[in-house]
């Protein structure tokens, strides 16, 4: 038997972290001293052992460690070379967002010194009941200067999606050219909040929204719909996800393909709700000539993947047909949900 120091030293793993497997049941000693609560392992737990500490070096979570360990040695392989594919797609998907970031922060700059160039839009908007849903919660606006998606929930989602594109249509008519973009769609987005069901009757929705001035956008967002934007560089999420199974995954305590069939994945930490807080996030971007925007519910990206969605955005003719192509491919792929989606491009003016 070994003790825990010699096990600590032998397989290169701290004795507080054996401590923590343990507690986990991870890594169980193989016997504990009943009076001094000293732990000792038998050598046979090495293998185990440093399969743990190379797992843990290449990141791994701990829950899905344990799975892997349980497995016989080709699944396991397998397992593991899952999760670093994995890695290697999330770590692109980073280098994107950083990518998209650092285009971001010089288009600032460049505006600095030299304006960019004016631009207007093209859109359009399209939304569809699905193949299960009994009733239509989604909505979805496009307007010359605003675009907007809601997925509402509930009894009264339907009308809560709905109020609160209303509560933004009146940016359309209103002199943007000296106000501050990202305010003005928060205050909006506030009177939409001001409005929504109160929480009592577990009634609400998410709200997703560009305005545009010239060529900024105001991008504001709460819930889990989501804003893409198609660039030189790909197709890039701008948003990011308020729901439970998000903030999990953010934790390293689920996979994006345990999130995806998670129970509790449609729960949201932040929505449109009466009488709960409202905390929206809110960026300005810098929009350029020949770019495209869209806004969707999770009834699309949930079946839709984000290649196809971006081989729709890509060879679509015009906003029109993006829209109606991607609603199309939705309901091929069984439309388990309410579809909302809406396409703005950005032309010279």
């Amino acid at each position: 038997m070994l003790t825990i120091g010699a096990f600590a030293r032998a397989c290169r793993l701290s004795p507080k972290a054996l401590r923590l497997y343990d507690e986990l049941g991870l890594l169980t000693p193989d016997r504990v001293d009943p009076h001094s609560g000293y732990r000792h392992y038998a050598p046979a737990q090495l293998e185990r052992a440093r399969l743990v500490a190379w797992l843990r070096r290449l990141g791994m979570p701990l829950a899905r460690i344990r799975e892997v360990c349980e497995l016989a040695p080709d699944a396991a392989a397998g397992a593991v070379a899952a999760y670093w594919a994995q890695v290697e797609a999330d770590t692109a998907a980073r280098r994107d967002l950083a990518a998209f970031l650092v285009d971001q922060l010089s288009r600032k700059d460049t505006v600095m010194t030299e304006p960019l160039t004016p631009v207007t839009m093209r859109c359009a908007a399209l939304t569809d009941q699905g193949l299960v849903r009994p009733a239509q919660q989604d909505a979805a606006y496009a307007g010359p200067r605003l675009l907007a998606v809601a997925d509402g929930y509930g009894p009264r989602g339907g009308p809560a999606a709905t109020a609160a594109i209303e509560a933004l249509k009146d940016l359309e008519h209103r002199d943007l050219a000296s106000a501050d973009l990202s305010a003005v769609l928060e205050e909006a987005a506030h009177r939409a909040h001001r409005a929504a069901p109160p929480a009592d009757e577990a009634s609400g929705s998410t709200l997703t929204a560009l305005l545009r001035n010239g060529s900024q956008l105001a991008l504001l967002h709460v819930g889990d719909s989501r804003a893409y934007v198609l660039r030189d560089s790909g197709l890039l999420c701008i948003t990011h996800d308020h729901s439970l199974v998000q903030s999990l995954v953010d934790e390293g305590r689920l996979t994006p393909e345990e999130a995806s069939s998670h129970p509790q994945r449609a729960l949201l930490l932040r929505s449109l709700e009466g009488g709960t807080a409202f905390a929206p996030d809110v960026d300005l971007l810098e929009a350029r000539p020949g770019e495209r925007y869209l806004l969707c519910t999770d009834g699309l990206t949930s079946v839709v993947p984000a290649g196809t969605i971006q081989a729709v955005l890509t060879t679509a003719d015009d906003p029109d047909q993006a829209v109606r192509e991607l609603v199309r491919l939705a309901r091929e792929a069984g439309a388990p949900d309410n579809v909302g989606c809406v396409v703005g491009e950005t032309v010279a003016a």
